[in-house]
């Protein structure tokens, strides 16, 4: 048990749990369940999450032991990129599952991390690894994890600012005009297939820069940067412009699904992350090479005849910003 004592300056505004969770560095639900469960109290007398934080008040807190994560280890091979006291980059393979889930009880990343023997603090109370975001199950590449909630709470801060900078890499369907641009589009829920995502009216704002690195004739190879963080954001994106993620079986169609000879999975990889420490905010970099299984389909579309690396103002357009119509709701 720990036990933590705040007092309000004087310049403080607002709820009570929010100035909680920034004073803390844990995350506001997890807060909130403190406050529910009575451990946050306040003069004697046990605050209420929506109450406006005082100045000069003082704030008792106790904070549980981690409780034990109820999911098994397991020696599940794993490459870790980068490891310091807070955090972990992982190398996530594809076909990876990331978090536990109905019909994926066992062999996740969570239970890969927990066979480490990497030594996690409390994540909301819990003993465990602190998955900051997430990869598709088909996607590849460098994923972030904290070590406890206050690497979380600034991991997760830096991702809401902007400041954390995610590349992929992706071979796309087509020969994309424009070297260099951006997809500004609202993504949410399918209407008309559920279990897809799609641009849609009423979705969140969503931006995908892109660079072209590589052109082969029917495929391009794009870099791109997640500017926001939308569930299947790159999938939807390029396939809302016409260009589908080669071997993509929920958003390709036809030779798209399929994918040029020789791919077996879909063609896109988390290649690098630039962030910031969250303990003393020195700059961290990562990259994930191409996995093998990638690089023997551009070498094979190499050898058939590519043409030249691609470098802004040569070979097309360049700075182009794309606006995608949304799909509508059918009519009642």
């Amino acid at each position: 048990m720990r036990r933590l004592t705040f007092t309000v300056p004087d310049a403080a505004e607002g709820r009570i749990d929010r100035f909680l969770a920034d004073a803390s560095e844990m995350s506001r639900s997890y807060v909130q369940k403190l406050i529910s469960e009575g451990r946050v109290t306040t003069a004697g007398r046990p605050v209420k999450a929506n109450e406006p934080a005082v100045s000069g008040q003082v704030v008792d807190m106790e904070i549980p032991d981690p409780a034990p994560l109820e999911l098994e280890a397991e020696d599940i091979p794993i490459s870790v990129v980068y490891e310091d006291g807070d955090l972990l980059i992982v190398d996530k393979p594809s076909g990876l599952v990331v978090h536990p889930a109905p019909g994926h009880h066992a062999g996740t990343l969570v239970n890969a991390l927990l066979g480490r023997g990497t030594e996690y603090g409390g994540i909301a109370g819990v003993q465990r690894p602190g998955i900051v975001h997430r990869l598709d199950r088909d996607t590849s590449g460098l994923l972030m994890v904290a070590k406890d909630d206050r690497a979380q709470a600034g991991l997760m801060a830096q991702l809401k600012d902007r400041r954390v900078k995610k590349t992929y890499l992706a071979l796309v369907q087509g020969s994309v005009v424009a070297n260099t641009g951006r997809i500004e589009a609202p993504i949410g829920r399918d209407p008309h297939h559920r279990t897809r995502m799609a641009v849609v009216p009423s979705g969140r704002a969503a931006v995908t820069g892109y660079r072209v690195r590589e052109r082969f004739g029917d495929w391009t190879l794009v870099e791109l940067d997640l500017i926001t963080g939308r569930t299947h954001q790159i999938r939807v994106h390029l396939t809302a412009v016409g260009h589908p993620v080669a071997g993509d079986p929920l958003y390709g169609t036809g030779t798209s699904r399929r994918g040029p000879e020789g791919l077996s999975r879909l063609f896109l990889h988390s290649w690098k992350i630039e962030l910031h420490s969250p303990a003393d905010d020195h700059p961290i970099r990562a990259v994930a090479p191409v996995p093998p299984e990638l690089e023997s389909v551009l070498a094979e579309l190499r050898s058939n005849g590519a043409g030249p690396v691609v470098a802004d103002g040569v070979g097309g357009q360049s700075d182009v910003t794309q606006s995608v119509a949304p799909v509508h709701k059918r009519p009642a």
